[in-house]
């Protein structure tokens, strides 16, 4: 590893800090931004259910005017509340699988060539084209979607885990190993820390398609959950219970994903890149 510069470039110079008491533009308060583009968005909408006319494309006025008929129904909600469940299930799968397979990829060579061809077969296959064999298997139950969902969730946790493990700096792993750590020991207290940065990005994509997976598997064995309400809504014509759906899904998934940054940021406090990331705002 080369020794670090003992000369300043231009480049390397330390970003300009603004003023506490300088005003923040707009574009830079993320609360702002947020809110431009819903407004954007719902413009945008407005103006192509206007211009297509179609009755299966209501404005989002009509799709927000069904939201409280969907949030204080007790069968929607409790349909909505299965899903979820079956979501955090699923993804708790992957985590207890996944992790230690993927720490262990990235620091046995043995271990990454038996499991890479596996993995490079099964990533670029839509998880949701497996539901129909795990209903053969193990019928409509939650069992299969949530088998199918920890399939989703299992393949960004164990690749970006690996990608953490197999960055770490030997002299870690040999310090540890002189102290006297066993192997297993070193990859939950060496390893795991040293890697959490890029495990936590993996986990941040696992909750997205945790999301698709559950919405896609619910689809297919259509017998409950959010999935079941959006189709049933959509094979009985009503569209703006079908817009409603998905703009709670919508903001299911951006709260999961504003809430998972935040235990993000938190975790990884002490990092380099969490420091950089910090800098830059």
């Amino acid at each position: 590893m080369k020794s670090p510069s003992t000369t300043t470039s231009p480049a390397a110079s330390p970003r300009p800090v603004r003023n506490r008491g300088a005003s923040v533009p707009w574009y830079e308060r993320p609360a702002l931004t947020l809110l431009a583009a819903v407004l954007l968005l719902g413009l945008l909408w407005s103006l192509a259910s206007r211009v297509l006319g179609f009755s299966s494309f209501p404005g989002p006025i009509v799709a927000l005017q069904e939201l409280p008929h969907i949030v204080f129904d007790p069968q929607a909600l409790w349909a909505i509340l299965q899903s979820l469940g079956r979501m955090a299930a699923g993804y708790a799968w992957a985590l207890v699988v996944a992790l230690p397979l993927g720490l262990a990829m990235g620091r046995s060579r043995a271990i990454y060539d038996f499991m890479n061809p596996l993995v490079s077969l099964i990533y670029p296959m839509p998880k949701a084209a497996l539901m129909p064999i795990l209903m053969l298997w193990f019928g409509l139950g939650n069992f299969s979607k949530i088998l199918v969902i920890a399939m989703g969730v299992s393949l960004p946790l164990l690749y970006h885990s690996c990608l953490g493990a197999s960055r770490i700096e030997n002299k870690l792993v040999w310090t540890a190993s002189a102290m006297g750590m066993g192997p297993v020991r070193r990859l939950f207290r060496v390893v795991l820390p040293a890697a959490l940065p890029e495990i936590l990005i993996g986990c941040r994509v696992g909750v997205v398609m945790a999301l698709i997976v559950m919405v896609s598997s619910e689809m297919i064995a259509r017998q409950e959950g959010v999935g079941n309400l959006l189709f049933t809504a959509m094979d009985m014509a009503q569209y703006a219970t079908v817009y409603a759906v998905i703009l709670i899904l919508a903001v299911i998934g951006f709260v999961l994903d504003w809430l998972f940054e935040r235990v993000r940021r938190y975790l990884i406090r002490w990092s380099d890149s969490a420091s950089s990331m910090r800098a830059l705002r």
